[in-house]
């Protein structure tokens, strides 16, 4: 099961909270592909762990840490935890599907029988207290068992960002994200400038001897990931560095370049400090004011993928605050659905449950679940997505609004316990699928009047 996403990373010093933040849209294929948001208590943690692709058995680790993540509601291809944040305020998300080329593959193979997307979550984020504690896990994991298929993953703590790519079925390699920075990953090989020699990037132990002995390095000068171990293909060009291009453009004013362009930076500079209401509108972006938005008033150059897509399953923003006592510095910003038409929700996640309309996602269609009713919600906004727009724009306004006053009312209580913070979390969650069911309605009303069979003579 292919699951294709779009990741943005930003460093404590860029981001306008002084929190770390790593985001990433979960997109997978046409189909609805319902999920849910759960915490994984210690006695909850499989063990061993058993790989539903790879039919791949693995012991764990004892004392595993508590965490969220958001899975498959059908359990049948496996668990796939996506993101999430463990008790001790370390986050991952795993993963951002990425490209490789065939000289590396035929020098170390993908295994057929190795980890993956399904499985990173889980064999990591419970054991890891640090950012580079889960890309050693990870690295070792790797190296052990292989993997088949080629995968970007992040992990953050309150100080550092850790950005890691597989490579081949045993090789790996991460870099830290410039506390200054942010970073933009989508769905192709993203780190270019490496210095095996720095405290700032981690690889295979055998990696350099890996590129020179199998002349992987096509530059005459200087060491490029992305062209060692990248891709530079047509789909490239209209399918993942339209959306790298997009979020450049919108957050620095001096970014020069084309959607097309095969160099586009992976780590950049941000004109202003970034917000999660930033992350939000460009992990629901579709190339507004672009000759390229497929809700254009013009007939659209639908060339290029959006970020914004029927695709989205969840979009996660985890975010670690650095100003906030322990207990309350992760923050699971949450929204179902395609992105769009959908609202963030900051949870929590420090919590030992979740609410019920957020936890218990059914298989099929029940819009007391909010899943099913994003999903509901997007069907008929992008039906008639200029009818709807302003509708939509006011839902997630509104939610935003009120769901970040009970979390300001909440951070400023004199005591934090784990009852009141899950109190908190039901509330932003009640409030959010009471709004949802109001834009229900209120669409299903404005549509009817506006439905092709209709006539205006009434008897």
């Amino acid at each position: 099961m292919l699951k294709t996403c779009t990741t943005i990373l930003v460093g404590k010093n860029a981001s306008l909270t002084g929190s770390t933040i790593i985001a990433r849209n979960e997109d997978g294929a046409d189909d609805s592909n319902a999920q849910r948001f759960v915490v994984v208590n210690p006695e909850d943690q499989p063990q061993p762990y058993h790989s539903v692709h790879s039919d791949l058995t693995i012991p764990l680790p004892d004392n595993p840490l508590r965490y969220t993540a958001t899975p498959d509601a059908d359990p049948t291809y496996g668990i796939w935890g996506a993101g999430g944040i463990n008790s001790k305020n370390t986050a991952m998300t795993a993963t951002e599907t990425i490209t490789t080329n065939a000289r590396v593959l035929s020098v170390d193979p993908l295994v057929e029988k190795g980890l993956g997307e399904e499985d990173f979550l889980t064999l990591v984020l419970p054991y890891i207290e640090s950012a580079k504690a889960g890309v050693l896990r990870l690295g070792k994991l790797l190296e052990e068992y292989g993997t088949y298929e080629s995968n970007g993953i992040a992990f953050a703590d309150r100080e550092e960002i850790w950005y890691m790519e597989t490579i081949g079925g045993h090789h790996w390699v991460a870099i830290r994200i410039p506390d200054d920075a942010y970073a933009i990953a989508p769905n192709r090989w993203n780190i270019t400038d490496f210095d095996f020699n720095s405290a700032n990037c981690l690889a295979s132990a055998d990696l350099p001897e890996f590129i020179a002995k199998n002349q992987l390095n096509p530059d005459h000068e200087g060491l490029n990931l992305r062209h060692i171990f990248g891709s530079a293909t047509i789909k490239d060009r209209y399918y993942n560095n339209p959306r790298a291009w997009y979020v450049h453009q919108f957050l620095d004013d001096n970014f020069v370049g084309e959607p097309t362009d095969q160099d586009l930076p992976f780590i950049n500079r941000a004109t202003k400090k970034i917000s999660v209401e930033d992350l939000k509108f460009l992990l629901s972006s579709h190339y507004q004011e672009t000759p390229y938005d497929p809700y254009g008033e013009t007939v659209p150059e639908k060339r290029f993928r959006p970020i914004g897509i029927n695709r989205n399953l969840e979009t996660h923003i985890l975010e670690l605050r650095n100003q906030v006592p322990d207990e309350i510095a992760g923050i699971h910003w949450l929204a179902f659905g395609p992105n769009t038409f959908n609202a963030m929700v900051p949870f929590y996640s420090n919590v030992a449950d979740t609410p019920a309309c957020y936890r218990d996602t059914p298989t099929v269609v029940n819009t007391n679940y909010m899943y099913w009713i994003s999903r509901v919600l997007a069907l008929i906004g992008d039906g008639n997505f200029a009818l709807y727009q302003d509708l939509q724009e006011n839902f997630a306004q509104t939610v935003l609004q009120n769901v970040l006053r009970m979390q300001k009312e909440t951070d400023h209580q004199a005591t934090l316990t784990e009852k009141i913070l899950t109190s908190a979390n039901q509330a932003m969650a009640d409030f959010t699928l009471a709004q949802a069911t109001k834009l229900l309605n209120d669409a299903i009303n404005i549509g009817s009047r506006n439905m092709r069979l209709r006539f205006s003579l009434g008897d």
